[in-house]
């Protein structure tokens, strides 16, 4: 099937995978950190109070989502989209009228939980379980709403908050998403797609049973991915929630800054499409040691290079990493381990993710306030894509060796 006539016959489903993630935006760290100068500013926050006020809502907001994402396995998608998007309606209203700390940290507990918690949980549980033979194609597709957020956003937020104030453009978020985003998403998931059968080439390993949450949890290759996954929204987001601070450190503008997402967004979504491609070729577990090179490449860049047009490559390398991992492990988890219990099994990677989103803004956080240099921050963050990157060649051998056998075990004519 040709991508454009897979494009056609699906773009009900993929349209909604796309509005999900888009609008995941109001809980993503890129979005919220463009106001954090502001609240920082309002309630007397250092970098790192705020950061450690951020990291433990963001905390909790993970901890909940090992309960709340299991909700996809049993509601009708519809439902649960429609609900989800009015909870971050709700917290984003909360977040143009915050009044005091306190309600920060509930603000930004419900839209991390919200936002880039559930909104994208359910998009890549959709788009899991939907496809199979077209499923890097699909979530690679489902996965640009995240990109095209990164890319317009930022730049229309500071152009908006110049006319209507910051508390403004939020009201404004919220008009949109009960307006545009929950119409737009009901009517498109009117419909819940039934999948059209399997189709597997020679090269695909196929999952060979259907792993329930707790049979994943004691697979040690499990951990040692998800291990992986954590650098990505580890080092975007310490990146993007201190953006003030590393603009002011190294005399950008933040509008410079904030233009330089248009070069990640361009660089994600030509990668991730590109990954959607190779990945229903030569499957996600054999592209798996790849995806962190350049997201190392980038910490290297970033720390080094004082000049304007490191924050450009910094980000295209960072893009490159963002696109290959948005469609690696929206379509891996079901290659490893199936589709059946596929919303419980992802609702424990993302609230690792969105665990690894709240250390890094509050760990870099007291290490700014402590004086630690920031440069020497980013070289370590390097160094941990290197070491992550030999441990997933190592594991993703071994997954793909253990596939093999327990495809020939399960082979009748191999007894």
């Amino acid at each position: 099937m040709s991508f454009f006539t897979f494009l056609c016959d699906n773009l009900r489903w993929l349209g909604a995978g796309l509005l999900l993630t888009f609008f995941s935006s109001f809980g993503q760290t890129y979005f919220i950190s463009l106001v954090a100068g502001d609240l920082r500013a309002e309630f007397g926050l250092s970098h790192g109070a705020f950061g450690g006020l951020y990291m433990a809502a963001t905390l909790c907001s993970a901890l909940s989502l090992t309960f709340v994402g299991k909700v996809v396995d049993t509601f009708p998608l519809a439902l649960v989209a429609g609900g989800v998007v009015a909870g971050l309606a709700l917290f984003t209203a909360g977040m143009a009228s915050v009044s005091s700390v306190a309600m920060l940290f509930v603000v930004l507990y419900g839209l991390r939980l919200f936002g880039q918690g559930m909104m994208t949980h359910v998009a890549m549980t959709a788009m899991g379980r939907w496809y199979d033979a077209q499923r890097g194609r699909a979530v690679s597709i489902a996965s640009l709403g995240i990109q095209c957020g990164e890319a317009s956003l930022p730049l229309v937020f500071v152009t908006l908050a110049g006319l209507l104030g910051w508390r403004g453009t939020w009201w404004l978020g919220v008009a949109v998403l009960v307006l545009v985003a929950l119409p737009a998403l009901l009517l498109l998931l009117k419909v819940e797609r039934v999948p059209r059968g399997t189709i597997h080439t020679d090269e695909r390993p196929v999952a060979q049973r259907q792993w329930t949450r707790a049979e994943v949890l004691r697979d040690p290759a499990y951990w040692i991915i998800s291990a992986g996954t954590l650098a990505p929204p580890f080092i975007g987001t310490t990146i993007f929630f201190h953006q003030v601070y590393l603009v002011e450190l190294r005399g950008w503008s933040m509008e410079l800054f904030a233009s330089a997402f248009m070069a990640m967004s361009a660089m994600t979504i030509s990668c991730a499409l590109l990954a959607g491609y190779l990945v229903d070729k030569v499957t996600a577990l054999r592209l798996l040691p790849t995806f962190l090179l350049p997201l190392g490449l980038a910490c290297v860049l970033l720390g080094s290079v004082t000049h304007p047009f490191a924050a450009f490559g910094f980000m295209a390398l960072l893009g490159i990493s963002y696109g290959f991992s948005s469609t690696l492990f929206g379509a891996l988890w079901p290659e490893i381990y199936g589709a059946q219990h596929l919303g419980s099994i992802r609702s424990v990677t993302v609230a690792m993710m969105v665990f690894a989103s709240a250390l890094g803004p509050g760990l870099t956080g007291y290490l700014i306030d402590a004086g630690v240099p920031y440069s020497l921050q980013v070289y370590a963050m390097a160094l941990y894509c290197l070491l992550a990157a030999l441990a997933l060649t190592l594991v993703s051998r071994h997954v793909r060796q253990r596939q093999a056998e327990g495809s020939v075990a399960r082979d009748p004519a191999s007894g």
